[in-house]
């Protein structure tokens, strides 16, 4: 009986390059596709020297700055896009310290809320990208950087980023062009995230003039969208270096735990482990949020691993699919659980083949066990 994973593997495993119009990043890993956003905000300062585009702005985001700023919009966290605003600088502080941002660094933050993370990426002398899905709380950080000393800001609607590099280029044997933050107003589960780095990364420098190689992720993300952005930036290793994450603790936990025969051992630490070194950093109590959650939060660091350093397999959709077929039983044995894919006698083959008992549970089987045993029933 021929296995059903055949039928997922790719014609070819090597990804095809995605190219930005209009651009001079056609390769490396801020190459990107020709899809544009319609809407976004820049926040850009000229200069020419460095200690004169380092922004100072340490305005504390406690308790009443937050309410201010929330105010002056009319606004009130939103609980369907799991608005939750940091009250505390110094979790900002540790935050961006346990990714190790340096100046120069190109940053992408995801959900900057009134700003008070984005403030502290910036006078670390990042180069941040901040992506908002709330159009109210994009105007507002937009504005809470527009006044800063030795900034200009330009806000474009409706055009496309060709405008923005076009800008850098016509000016560029005059003054440094250098891009601090730029706002962007777009569900960040839905953007085209390697052709906005590609129009950030044109402008970003670091301290020696040379376009930073990988991106980081520093983020106090919306908990309820927490796995869907995880499933999404892990497999980036060629773009990004590092994913830090402030994420509701026991989601936290259970992420950096693949402890086997755990109720909590799901294909999601199968995912991460696949992708990433993954660390539990530091807990964050709900005390230092507005409104108060009803659980504590945690900061994980993700370091990406390179393409090439991922777990040997034929095919990632097809490993994936089998993992997830897998734990549909968790408790079940494997050669009922995968049946659909393979014959249990089959099923039994590759598992001995693969050095592990045909009586084996999927609860029982690390990422490098589930490795061995996709490839076996492929080579079957």
């Amino acid at each position: 009986m021929p296995c059903l994973l055949h039928s997922l593997l790719p014609l070819s495993s090597t990804p095809k390059p995605l190219l930005f119009a209009n651009s001079s990043v056609t390769s490396g890993p801020f190459a990107a596709d020709s899809q544009r956003p319609v809407s976004f905000h820049t926040v850009t300062a000229v200069s020419k020297t460095k200690s004169e585009t380092r922004i100072n702005n340490k305005t504390e985001d406690d308790y009443h700055a937050t309410l201010k700023a929330l105010n002056s919009k009319g606004r009130f966290p939103r609980k369907s896009l799991g608005q939750h605003y940091m009250l505390n600088s110094e979790v900002n502080d540790q935050l961006v310290a346990a990714a190790d941002v340096q100046e120069g660094d190109l940053v992408v933050e995801i959900g900057p809320g009134t700003g008070s993370l984005t403030n502290v990426l910036v006078n670390s002398g990042a180069t941040v990208l901040a992506i908002e899905k709330d159009p109210y709380m994009a105007a507002l950080v937009t504005e809470r950087f527009s006044s800063l000393d030795g900034v200009k800001v330009i806000n474009v609607l409706g055009l496309r980023y060709a405008l923005v590099a076009s800008i850098a280029m016509k000016y560029r044997n005059v003054v440094m062009y250098q891009l601090h933050l730029q706002v962007l107003q777009e569900d960040f589960t839905k953007c085209h995230i390697r052709s906005h780095l590609s129009t950030v990364s044109q402008s970003g420098r670091n301290s020696s003039g040379v376009k930073p190689q990988y991106a980081k992720v520093v983020s106090n993300l919306p908990f309820n969208i927490s796995t869907e952005v995880i499933k999404q930036l892990l497999p980036m290793g060629d773009i990004f270096a590092e994913v830090i994450l402030l994420l509701q603790e026991e989601a936290a936990v259970r992420m950096v735990d693949s402890s086997l025969r755990s109720s909590e051992y799901r294909p999601i630490n199968i995912f991460i482990n696949f992708y990433s070194e993954p660390e539990y950093k530091f807990k964050v109590p709900r005390t230092n949020f507005f409104p108060q959650p009803k659980v504590d939060a945690a900061v994980v660091s993700f370091r990406l691993k390179q393409p090439v350093d991922y777990p040997p397999v034929s095919s990632a959709k097809s490993f994936f699919s089998m993992v997830n077929c897998a734990f549909n039983g968790k408790r079940k044995m494997l050669r009922k659980t995968l049946q659909h894919i393979c014959s249990p006698p089959e099923i039994e083959e590759a598992l001995v083949s693969a050095g592990l008992p045909s009586t084996s549970r999927p609860e029982e089987l690390a990422l490098d066990d589930f490795v061995r045993l996709h490839n076996s029933i492929v080579k079957a």
